[in-house]
């Protein structure tokens, strides 16, 4: 017998033919089984597969790169046919107040038609004005009717391009023969529900912003926005017209008001007081640039609009406001009588209080 240590199967200390066969013959007994012929197709059928997915991918994404340019060339092209050419704004808007986010191009294509270049550029506003009366009360027919004696009073101005009244109240507005009698080459347009064919949510039956609506018979750069209820005298509107001339670009008017901010309360306040100090001016008898109502109608929010329109009250804030985040000055007070509106019969109050 020979006798061996058991280090490794691989590599033993000693030798022995016949021991050696066994051994393989246990432990190196290994079944090799030929592949079959559709094992292979099959194989070679799912490469072939892939090979061809990889190629249209990659092929794919070239034609994509390819054609995508020629593709946007081609579209974006034909859009800009068929939009209106967007004016460009040169380097005086971009760098100067208040900028071309606030100058839209939609207005106007020359920059002297903005109240805020005027002055920059040597030139001065149109000579005329347009008055838009904002009548929500249902004047009196009557001949001495306040409304009647207001249109009389800014039709005798040397300034005025035309009168435009608003008539907001739900009764129809006056007949024709009914309104006072003015010079042939001034008219007077009655608005009433004006048309809405844009949607527009200002131009709404009874809606209190339709006087800040950028309507197409304003042709002059002042607005003389007026409440029916106002008692300026001609010679009041003609002055307060020239300073505006010198200040186009501000609110220039008769009632002024002022916010404050109240501690006791922890939140703003607003008062009518007569004071030294003020930071609105109403715009029941008020001037300013008809661009304004471009801003008020276009850019501004339509929650702020949502909120005039649930209040029906303090528009003349939001558009104070707004000229003031404009131009980031104030609003300009000119002098006038105490008493700028008309006291209702029997001291009953009116339905807007300012």
């Amino acid at each position: 017998m020979i006798v061996c240590q058991p280090l490794s199967l691989l590599s033993p200390t000693c030798f022995n033919r016949s021991a050696t066969k066994a051994v393989d013959s246990r432990l190196t007994k290994v079944t090799w089984t030929k592949p079959n012929s559709d094992d292979t197709e099959r194989v070679g059928f799912i490469g072939l597969v892939i090979v061809v997915a990889v190629v249209l991918l990659l092929f794919g994404a070239v034609v994509a790169v390819f054609f995508s340019q020629w593709v946007d060339l081609v579209i974006n092209g034909i859009i800009r046919e068929r939009l209106p050419k967007e004016p460009s704004r040169d380097s005086l808007v971009w760098n100067t107040g208040p900028g071309a986010l606030l100058t839209l191009p939609h207005f106007s294509d020359t920059w002297q038609n903005y109240p805020f270049y005027l002055n920059m550029l040597g030139n001065k506003p149109g000579e005329q004005f347009t008055a838009i009366i904002y009548s929500q009360l249902g004047s009196s027919t009557m001949n001495t009717a306040p409304l009647f004696r207001l249109v009389r009073n800014v039709a005798h101005s040397q300034y005025v391009a035309r009168i435009v009244v608003i008539w907001s109240g739900e009764k129809s507005p006056p007949a024709k023969s009914r309104w006072p009698i003015l010079p042939v080459s001034l008219p007077l347009n009655v608005l009433q529900n004006p048309s809405n064919t844009n949607g527009d949510v200002l131009l709404q039956a009874h809606s209190i912003s339709q006087r800040f609506y950028p309507h197409s018979l304003i042709q002059t750069d002042s607005v003389l926005s007026l409440d029916e209820d106002c008692l300026l005298t001609t010679d009041e509107v003609d002055f307060a017209f020239q300073v505006w001339v010198s200040f186009p670009d501000r609110i220039v008017g008769y009632p002024a008001r002022s916010h404050y901010w109240d501690d006791a309360k922890g939140s703003w306040g607003y008062t009518s007081k007569w004071t030294n100090d003020y930071s609105i001016v109403l715009t029941g008898a008020a001037f300013y640039h008809r661009y304004y109502n471009f801003l008020y109608t276009h850019w501004l929010s339509p929650l702020l609009h949502k909120t005039v329109e649930q209040s029906q009250n303090c528009e003349d804030i939001l558009m104070n406001f707004l000229v003031s985040h404009v131009t980031r000055r104030p609003p300009v007070k000119v002098t006038q009588r105490k008493q700028y509106k008309e006291q209702p019969p029997g001291g009953a109050s009116n339905k807007r209080k300012k």
